[in-house]
């Protein structure tokens, strides 16, 4: 993990603004960043660190705090993985897990654009307001007694992932395709016809603002920037949680979902 890394996650699980000291005084004893020479972190270390990362963290004199709204966990990525006493992957996993699925670490979707998505991961969408599903599926979720939309993973770019295509309907994404779906939007006829890929269907424009901005008002999003082991770490949890739009890996897919997405592949597809 790096320095800047692990002052994020100190603060985070702290939940307040830190002196230097206190943060190299925690990092020191907890050991998610050694140096490579074994000394000592130093508060002149960290005040170097910080005041080099001014888009993550504001400072006020000695005391440091994580940058607006920034919420986005960082787990692993050593910077010397030979002195790196982190915890174990089985460790770091559950750590993953528990940080992804605490309700309290949610934002509104709304609130995306504040956050800091460089990098690769994994993320939750979970919806506020279930009743506000059209049915069938709000009575699908409410059968499997929780909020859960959807769990996914970035493995190039979060910001283009989980933003731009799944949020915003800037590209291929599942969910966002999906939720059109569910809300009763339908892809213009023919608009996949000679294209190379078949299933990649997309709105019109006014219906990917509508949807968007249902998005932005009924979601919530948590998302963990981590380099090793997120596939795995998705795989369990779909599997555990069986997410409503969520279809690939999913013990039990919606059935309903799926018809709808072959319908609109159908629409896409048709001539006429």
């Amino acid at each position: 993990m790096t320095l800047h890394a692990a002052i994020e996650k100190v603060l985070h699980q702290k939940s307040r603004p830190m002196t230097t000291q206190e943060i190299a005084d925690e990092l020191n004893q907890n050991k998610w960043y050694t140096k490579r020479d074994g000394s000592l972190i130093t508060a002149f270390q960290i005040h170097g660190r910080t005041r080099n990362y001014s888009h993550l963290f504001d400072r006020d004199g000695t005391t440091v705090s994580l940058k607006g709204r920034q919420n986005v966990f960082i787990v692993g990525n050593s910077e010397h993985p030979e002195k790196n006493h982190g915890p174990s992957e089985s460790q770091e996993s559950s750590e993953v897990k528990a940080l992804l699925m605490d309700n309290s670490k949610f934002i509104s979707v709304d609130e995306i654009d504040a956050l800091d998505l460089e990098g690769i991961g994994i993320y939750c969408l979970r919806i506020a307001k279930p009743e506000k599903l059209p049915e069938p599926f709000d009575g699908e979720l409410n059968d499997l007694n929780h909020d859960i939309m959807y769990i996914g993973i970035a493995t190039v770019s979060l910001e283009r992932r989980l933003r731009d295509q799944e949020l915003r309907g800037n590209g291929h994404g599942t969910f966002f395709r999906s939720m059109g779906a569910i809300l009763g939007y339908r892809p213009p006829v023919g608009s996949l016809l000679g294209k190379r890929n078949k299933k990649n269907y997309k709105f019109s424009q006014s219906d990917r603002d509508k949807i968007v901005s249902w998005i932005n008002g009924q979601l919530l999003v948590n998302v963990i920037r981590i380099e090793n082991d997120f596939e795995s770490i998705e795989t369990d949890l779909i599997r555990k949680y069986k997410p409503l739009i969520n279809i690939a890996k999913n013990p039990r897919p919606s059935s309903n979902l799926k018809q709808l997405r072959a319908l609109c592949v159908k629409i896409a597809t048709s001539p006429t």
